[in-house]
Parts: structure tokens; C-alpha cells; sequence
């Protein structure tokens, strides 16, 4: 029995704001912080070890360091199975993004993103990629005012989670946002083989970083 990844749905899963989950098969938890950490948009970062923390804990350092969580970004990280794992805290919305591609050597990138308090709204966001191929993308709301177009990506992997959607009935204007996403999770979960530690991530001590400009 493995916790899956359909408890993200829930309200504030992780923190206040929303997640941000990066997982890897192929590189070791060091490896894909160091990977992640290249790609924060704007003057160059280093990851900066901050012990084993809750995520309570690292969101204390961050306001002790920087005054708020939200001038910051911390990244707690961890492996589950084949997987490894990160997940970000503070003012991680929009700040990664450049840099060379996490999933290049033939890594796979699964990359799952949730901005909770963003006003306009913004929906939940899922990506896998190989080896910079991306071989399934949609938004989980499955909503069309948002430019959902049906699932993009390679199209022998898109079509079959696309037809795993149809067969569960989505996307489905009448329904409710979270009822959508929570289904869209289990899906992409089943279909890909997800699964992330609820316990150790929510209340556990975990390995954390701060991204420090360098």
C-alpha cells in the first residue's frame, strides 16, 4: 500500500499558497536539487543545507532569514521508491524555469504544481517528461476557459491518459473543481506509477535547502 499522490487535492495539502512537487527516476535526491536549483530564473543560485526540517521548520528559517516566507525559497527533498522527490516552500510561483532541462540524459521528470492562492485562478498543473521529451501535459481542472485542448505530449502516451479521462467521464464542465482534480491525480498516479510519503512530507523532518543567490 503506498499513499499515491491523490492527497494533494486536498485544501492546503502541503502549505499555504499550493504545491510544488518535482519528481526524478534517474538521479539521486542531491542530484535533482542541484538540477533544480540551476533553473531559478534570474541571478545565479546555490543550495544552501538548512538540517532535517518539517516544513514548518523551514518555513521559520526562511522568515528569520529573510524577514518572510514569501521573499525565498526553500526546497525539502526525500525519495519514495524509484522516485525522487523535492518540494518547494515560500516564493517558489514562477521563479523556476531556466536553465538546462531537468530530465536531460534520459531522466524522467514528473513535475506536479498547484498556485492555491493565486486570485485569477490558476489551475493544478501536471507534466511527465523523458529525456526532454514531453510525453503528457494537461491542466488537472480539465477546464476549458483555461485553455484546456485535451492532453499534449507524445501522442501514443497522451491519447491512452487522455482515453483514462474520457473512461472516468472528464472533463466535465458541470463538476466540481476538486472533485476534477482529484480524479485527474488518481489518474495520472495509476497510469505512471506516482507516489509521494503524505506523512513524511506533512509532519515529518525531512533533508531542506534554502536557494541563496550564489
Amino acid at each position: 500500500m503506498t499513499d499515491g499522490i491523490t492527497w494533494l487535492a486536498a485544501p492546503h495539502s502541503i502549505a499555504f499558497g499550493g504545491y510544488s512537487v518535482v519528481m526524478a527516476r534517474g538521479l539521486t535526491p542531491e542530484q535533482l536539487v542541484g538540477r533544480l536549483t540551476e533553473t531559478v530564473l534570474g541571478p545565479q543560485h546555490t543550495a544552501v543545507p538548512v538540517g532535517d526540517l518539517t516544513g514548518d521548520g523551514l518555513l521559520e528559517v526562511m522568515v528569520d532569514r529573510h524577514g518572510s516566507e514569501w521573499d525565498s525559497i526553500g526546497l525539502r527533498y526525500g525519495r519514495c521508491g524509484d522516485w525522487s522527490y523535492t518540494v518547494a516552500y515560500g516564493g517558489w510561483m514562477g521563479e523556476f524555469g531556466g536553465g538546462p532541462p531537468l530530465s536531460r540524459g534520459g531522466v524522467d521528470i514528473c513535475h506536479l504544481e498547484l498556485e492555491e492562492e493565486n486570485g485569477k485562478p490558476v489551475p493544478p498543473q501536471f507534466a511527465y517528461v523523458h529525456d526532454e521529451v514531453v510525453l503528457s501535459a494537461f491542466n488537472l481542472h480539465l477546464d476549458g476557459s483555461w485553455g484546456y485542448d485535451g492532453v499534449v505530449g507524445e501522442p501514443e502516451v497522451a491519447s491512452r491518459v487522455q482515453a483514462e479521462l474520457t473512461a472516468a467521464g472528464l472533463p466535465d464542465e458541470e463538476a466540481d473543481h476538486r472533485d476534477v482534480h482529484l480524479t485527474a491525480l488518481g489518474i495520472v498516479e495509476r497510469h505512471f506509477g506516482l507516489s509521494l510519503p503524505r506523512d513524511a512530507i506533512v509532519t515529518g523532518t525531512l533533508p531542506a535547502v534554502l536557494l541563496e543567490r550564489a
